[in-house]
């Protein structure tokens, strides 16, 4: 799992991260006038397609939209001012590891092809100017356009040689299809809602919802191509309702083999070339857990989901693991009572009342910081309860730990 963590970064990546992603009014542009006529499938027998399918080229148009509730514009300024007081930047502007994170938010519009596990490409386009990411072989190339810098490293040792389970293309709806299907269970209703049209291809709707109260989140909807299998798009909607938190699809998709050349690339005459050094290629810089992060906390963060988690307990690794399935939450103890704001920078005393709720119970006082599908209780006796379900069942937990 963790290998295939770090070879994702280079393989059409889009976040959903982020977890979870993931992440919306693209309706219109992913649907045709009537649904196409099918015969008909069961739950089970569409997921089985979605597992049997092995598609390894492709190319295409992909948008992504995410919409996590959060109050951008404090947020925004809050991460700018203390990117500011941290003397941030002085890198490449060409940096997937850096250029990416813009993909959590708003919507986009990429380019995508692949030709296996060794060869992917994605270009994000944004209106005349271009940032592409391709991973050819051992090399990993990336190229802004407007700033004409270029980024180079080596590709992590094994990322073209996952198991023939893990040769999925993360980032696109088949990766964040397999990521809720995975974990499907008791707690969870999985059926067949009739046919669409996605990218011009005939496909069935799969919609998955949470049987319990509590969870964040109200469905998530998959496209699956009616011929071969392939997720076409995912949107994961909220219980707050409005804008869908992630709709992820293709606007136009051909499976068939992308030409070499798409995988080739020089630098420019005259452009800024950034060679990644070996740690950043293996993922340590980026990623404090090691290409993992403690069970307890992927279960309430990116295993938002009917297996998520067993019951309570902990994990080995200090986060204590309460519920079950959609409603999981991890618990963290840190030992030492949560910061107070009015003594922090006031860039950060920013960013935290920007999407910082004061919440009380039984338990005490604390804040709690809110997403659309993430939410996280810190309490002022320093623990932390965080999953993807609402306040209420927070506070709940909190109530129960004290």
């Amino acid at each position: 799992m963790a290998q295939t963590r770090k070879a994702s970064r280079y393989i059409v990546p889009v976040a959903v991260a982020g977890v979870a992603a993931a992440t919306i009014g693209l309706v219109p542009a992913l649907a045709a006038s009537g649904d196409p006529d099918l015969p008909e499938i069961t739950a089970q027998q569409l997921i089985e397609k979605i597992a049997a399918s092995d598609t390894q080229t492709l190319s295409g148009t992909f948008r992504i939209s995410t919409d996590l509730g959060l109050p951008l514009e404090g947020l925004t300024s809050g991460l700018g001012g203390l990117a500011g007081g941290m003397g941030a930047g002085g890198g490449s502007s060409a940096d997937p590891s850096e250029r990416l994170t813009q993909l959590v938010s708003g919507s986009h519009t990429l380019r995508v092809a692949a030709d296996g596990p060794e060869r992917q490409k994605l270009t994000l386009l944004d209106g005349s100017d271009e940032y592409s990411l391709i991973h050819n072989g051992d090399d990993v190339w990336a190229y802004d356009s407007k700033s004409k810098e270029v980024f180079h490293e080596k590709a992590p040792a094994g990322a073209g040689t996952a198991a023939p389970e893990e040769k999925e293309l993360p980032g696109t709806p088949k990766q964040l299809a397999d990521e809720v299907l995975k974990a499907a269970g008791d707690t969870t209703s999985i059926t067949v809602d009739g046919t669409a049209k996605v990218a011009g291809r005939d496909a069935y709707q799969l919609v998955i919802k949470p049987k319990q109260s509590g969870s964040t989140v109200e469905s998530v909807k998959i496209a699956v191509d009616a011929a071969n299998g392939t997720p076409l798009k995912f949107t994961l909607a909220s219980v707050e309702g409005g804008k869908p938190v992630v709709d992820a699809g293709f606007t136009k998709v051909d499976f068939s083999k992308p030409a070499a050349s798409e995988f080739t690339f020089k630098a420019p005459e005259g452009a800024k070339v950034t060679e990644g050094g070996p740690e950043k290629a293996a993922g340590e810089k980026s990623d404090p857990f090691g290409g993992q992060l403690p069970e307890g906390l992927e279960d309430a963060f990116g295993g938002f989901g009917p297996g998520a988690g067993a019951g309570a307990g902990t994990d080995g690794g200090g986060v204590n693991v309460i519920g079950e399935g959609w409603t999981t939450i991890a618990k963290i103890d840190t030992g030492a009572p949560a910061p107070k704001t009015d003594e922090a920078p006031k860039e950060f005393q920013g960013l935290l009342d920007s999407f910082g709720d004061k919440v009380t119970g039984t338990f005490g006082s604390g804040t709690l910081f809110k997403t659309k599908i993430v939410n996280a209780l810190l309490t002022d006796d320093g623990k932390v309860y965080v999953g993807a379900v609402t306040k209420d069942a927070l506070v709940d937990a909190a109530n129960a730990g004290k």
